[in-house]
């Protein structure tokens, strides 16, 4: 009995995430059916899926830094190649879409850096 409890328990431990992810998918993936009716009679039924995109922001200082939010996410390492400021101490020079943003050891924005690429 013991052991049954046990390996139930851990099955719901491993299969949590994996319901807590799904809903997330099933909002970015959406099916859209259409039904017309000709003036012959004839009945046109149309399937679509929508994508939705990712939602990116715009950065702004005091602002925790998430990757999954960012756009052509990199890390600079040659961040004067960019004509950027060496990074201090546990900070670092970071790629969002067109912007370079300075972020620090625990994730917060720093310094946004618009348009920095090209």
């Amino acid at each position: 009995m013991k052991k049954f409890i046990l390996s139930a328990l851990a099955a719901t431990l491993v299969a949590s995430p994996l319901l807590a992810a799904a809903p997330a998918e099933a909002q970015q993936r959406r099916e859209v059916t259409t039904v017309r009716h000709n003036d012959n009679g004839r009945t046109v039924v149309t399937k679509r899926t929508v994508v939705r995109t990712p939602q990116y922001r715009n950065w702004r200082a005091g602002q925790r830094f998430d990757r999954r939010q960012a756009q052509n996410y990199r890390v600079i390492t040659t961040y004067r190649n960019y004509r950027l400021a060496p990074p201090p101490r546990a900070h670092q020079w970071v790629r969002s879409g067109r912007d370079a943003i300075l972020i620090d050891g625990r994730g917060n924005v720093v310094q946004v850096r618009g348009g920095a690429f090209r």
